[in-house]
C-alpha cells in the first residue's frame, strides 16, 4: 500500500527570501464547516482524501476560556466540499486524563494511525501528551499506551506540553515536536510510536516561537511553521504564523518570514499539506456565525512556493459572498509603500475599533520617518463589490500626525484610477472618516496619503464595505 504523505520530495532547491508569483483563489468557502466550532487543525492525506483532525470548541457565547472535550475528523476528496465525520476521539478514551482536548495530530505508521494529543492529566502537572491508535484514518481510536507519552516528569519537557506534531523522515525515523511559550521541544520516537527514543532536545533558531509547530519536508528542505506572538507581525494578544527552514530535522532553524498573518481569533494554528498537486494552509479563525476566541472554525486556503523554495504569504478568504455591511478589509491582503520597523501593517485590517487617534492599546501602522506621498493598498484574490471606505487615522502627537490630504483609487485591471465622483476620504481625528461612491467590482483599493510638512502618517484601521 502506498504510504500516506504530506509532501513529495523532488529535486533540491536553494532556499532564499525572494518573493513573487501571483496567488490564485482559495479552494473553498471559509470556514469549511459551521455546524460546530472547530479549531487547532492537523491535516493528513491518505490516497484521494484529505483529512483534518480538529479540536471541538464548545464554549458558550461570551465565555472567556476554552471548553474542549473531544476531537472531530473532517474529510474531503477535493479540498472544497467538507464532511464532518463526527467525534472520533474524546477525553473518555484516556482513563488517566482529566480535561482539555487541545491540539493534536495523526501520523500513519506500519498500517496504523497514531493520534497524538495534549490533555490535562489527573496527576501532577498540567498538560501531558497522550497517544491513541486506530486502523484507519477514521478510527476507531483507543488509548495506545495507558498513560502519557510526555509529561512534566519527562526530562527537559516543556512546563506546558501542548501542540504535538509528528513527522516521518525519508529514512523512516519518526520525530515529535511540541511546545508553548516556554520554547520548542523535539524528540525521536521509537518504531512502536508510543515511546521516546532518546533525550528531549530544544531546537534553536525558531524566532519568536509561541506554540503550534508543524513540520514537513519539501525538495530536501525541512520546514517548521509555528505560531509566533510578536509585534512585528501581529497585534498585541494575537499571533501570526512564521516559518523556518533547516537541513536537519532537529535544526538549527533559520527563520524565513511570515506565511500567514494574524487571523480573527487571538490564537493561530497552522497545518501545511500537499494534496493532488496543490499545497494548502489549514488554520482556524473566529469567522463562523457566533464565533470568537473560544469558538473557532477551521479554514483552508491555497499556499504557493516561490522558485527558491520560500513560501508566499497565504491570502485569507472568507466565504463566497458577504452582506453589504461586512468589512471586506478583513479578507484583504495589505501592502504599503513603507511601514516603520516597530509598527505593524497587519493593524489596518484586523477589525479593531479605536477609542481615539492616539489609541496605543493596539498595534498601529505608521510610516515614520517617511514624508510626503505614501500609500496603503488592499488586494483581494477575487473581485469584490466596494462602495464605502472608513479610515481611522493615527496621531501620536510626535512624528506622526493627521495627513494633509488623502485619495482613494481602485484597480481597473490594468492600473490605479480614481473612484467615481473622486470622493475625498477625510482627515479628521478621533473618528472613522467615511467615503461612499457608486458600488463597483475590483480586486484592489489604494489609499493615497499626503503628509503634513515635517510629519509622517499612520493608520489605526481602514474598513471597506460594499455599500
Amino acid at each position: 500500500m502506498k504510504k500516506p504523505w504530506r509532501a513529495v520530495p523532488t529535486t533540491v532547491l536553494a532556499v532564499g527570501l525572494v518573493l513573487g508569483l501571483t496567488q490564485l483563489a482559495a479552494a473553498a468557502p471559509n470556514p469549511v464547516i459551521t455546524n460546530i466550532y472547530t479549531a487547532d487543525p492537523a491535516a493528513l492525506v491518505v490516497g484521494d482524501t484529505m483529512y483534518i483532525y480538529a479540536g471541538h470548541d464548545e464554549a458558550a457565547a461570551g465565555a472567556t476560556n476554552f471548553f474542549m472535550r473531544d476531537w472531530h475528523v473532517l474529510s474531503s476528496t477535493d479540498a472544497s466540499a467538507w464532511t464532518d465525520n463526527g467525534a472520533k476521539l474524546s477525553l473518555s478514551n484516556f482513563p488517566w486524563a482529566g480535561a482539555d482536548a487541545w491540539a493534536g495530530e495523526v501520523e500513519p505508521h506500519a498500517g496504523k494511525y497514531y493520534w497524538y494529543v495534549p490533555v490535562n492529566g489527573n496527576g501532577a502537572g498540567w498538560m501531558d501528551i497522550g497517544v491513541a491508535v486506530g486502523n484507519s484514518p477514521l478510527g476507531p481510536f483507543q488509548d495506545a499506551k495507558g498513560g502519557p507519552l510526555v509529561s512534566d516528569s519527562t526530562p527537559n519537557s516543556s512546563p506546558l506540553n501542548i501542540d504535538p506534531t509528528v513527522f516521518t523522515d525519508d529514512d523512516g525515523q519518526v520525530y515529535m515536536y511540541w511546545g508553548s511559550y516556554y520554547g520548542l521541544r523535539a524528540a525521536k520516537l521509537k518504531s512502536n510510536m508510543i515511546e521516546l527514543d532518546g533525550a528531549v532536545v530544544s531546537p534553536s533558531g525558531a524566532t519568536n516561537f509561541w506554540e503550534a509547530p508543524w513540520m514537513f519536508k519539501r525538495n530536501g528542505v525541512y520546514y517548521l511553521a509555528y505560531s509566533a506572538n510578536d509585534s512585528a507581525c501581529s497585534a498585541p494578544g494575537y499571533a501570526c504564523i512564521r516559518y523556518a527552514t533547516a537541513s536537519n530535522p532537529l535544526g538549527p532553524w533559520t527563520m524565513r518570514g511570515v506565511v500567514l498573518d494574524q487571523v480573527t481569533s487571538t490564537t493561530n494554528h497552522p497545518a501545511i499539506v500537499e494534496f493532488k498537486g496543490q499545497w494548502y494552509m489549514v488554520y482556524h479563525t473566529a469567522d463562523a456565525p457566533g464565533g470568537g476566541n473560544f469558538r473557532r472554525s477551521v479554514a483552508v486556503d491555497k499556499l504557493f512556493f516561490n522558485a527558491d523554495g520560500t513560501m508566499q504569504k497565504v491570502v485569507q478568504t472568507r466565504g463566497t459572498t458577504q452582506p453589504p455591511t461586512s468589512n471586506l478589509a478583513l479578507s484583504a491582503t495589505a501592502t504599503t509603500s513603507y511601514v516603520s520597523p516597530w509598527e505593524s501593517l497587519a493593524a489596518v485590517n484586523d477589525g479593531f475599533t479605536p477609542t481615539s487617534s492616539a489609541d496605543r492599546a493596539h498595534a498601529v501602522y505608521g510610516n515614520w520617518p517617511q514624508q510626503g506621498a505614501q500609500w496603503v493598498e488592499y488586494h483581494w484574490n477575487a473581485p469584490v463589490n466596494v462602495g464605502r471606505s472608513s479610515v481611522y487615522w493615527f496621531d501620536d502627537n510626535q512624528g506622526i500626525d493627521l495627513p494633509a490630504s488623502c485619495q482613494i483609487q481602485y484597480w481597473n485591471g490594468s492600473g490605479w484610477v480614481n473612484l467615481p465622483g473622486n470622493p475625498g476620504c477625510g482627515v479628521a481625528a478621533n473618528q472613522f472618516n467615511t467615503s461612499t461612491w457608486t458600488s463597483l467590482s475590483t480586486t484592489g483599493l489604494r489609499l493615497n496619503i499626503t503628509s503634513r510638512s515635517g510629519f509622517s502618517t499612520g493608520l489605526l484601521e481602514w474598513q471597506v464595505r460594499a455599500s
